[in-house]
């Protein structure tokens, strides 16, 4: 488990592909190697990845099908830069949320605005994620752990949503230097997804016992 809380910012030094099957990442990462152990857990961009390869300042991390497709890991090309963040200790202070390190969609910067010494974000969300996204609720982008500041209304066709960055994770974190356009990896909170997974089981329980009342 991860919280969102960025420890540093690494840099890919080379990525092994075969095809769309799978990759193998190589990042250059001086705080995150220090103590860490193969098998660890390291949440690059927001994606729990596995520590498979460990050589002093540098660490390894395999990267399956299915994690190239969801999110924008697949994307990295080396003296890319990214967000790193170890899994929180038992007994450790969360400071952000609870992050999965399951990132659930890739998201498009639409819009920054600087409004002082802070910035509005915007970004488009999948329509399937819209849903879970709510006003003054909690988002991991690129395992950046945010407030929601505003959403779109549900009826809109193109959904989106706004966080305020303030000087320290402009400055601290990949999301500083995006662009418009850029993509970005989306973790909603998980609170959400079990909410609506017991609802659903919940309405459907209730179905059949509806139908089988005399």
């Amino acid at each position: 488990m991860f919280t969102g809380i960025i420890a540093e910012q690494g840099h890919v030094l080379s990525v092994e592909r075969d095809g769309d099957a799978s990759a193998t990442l190589r990042l250059h990462a001086p705080g995150s190697t220090e103590g860490l152990a193969l098998g660890g857990s390291v949440a690059v961009n927001g994606v729990c990845l596995t520590a498979t390869g460990i050589s002093g300042t540098e660490f390894s991390v395999d990267v399956m099908g299915e994690t190239l497709v969801r999110s924008t890991i697949g994307e990295l090309a080396p003296g890319d830069s990214v967000n790193l963040e170890r899994c929180v200790p038992a007994g450790g202070r969360l400071d952000g949320h609870v992050v999965q390190g399951h990132v659930d969609g890739v998201g498009v910067l639409l819009e920054r605005e600087a409004l002082g010494n802070w910035e509005r974000l915007r970004f488009g969300v999948p329509a399937n994620l819209a849903r879970y996204i709510a006003e003054k609720g909690s988002i991991a982008i690129d395992g950046v752990s945010l407030t929601v500041t505003a959403v779109s209304d549900a009826a809109e066709p193109e959904p989106w949503f706004e966080v305020g960055l303030i000087p320290t994770t402009l400055a601290e974190t990949g999301l500083g230097s995006k662009t418009t356009g850029s993509r970005v990896n989306l973790e909603v909170d998980v609170l959400a997804k079990y909410t609506e997974r017991l609802l659903a089981f919940s309405t459907s329980a209730s179905a059949v016992l509806d139908g089988g009342a005399p």
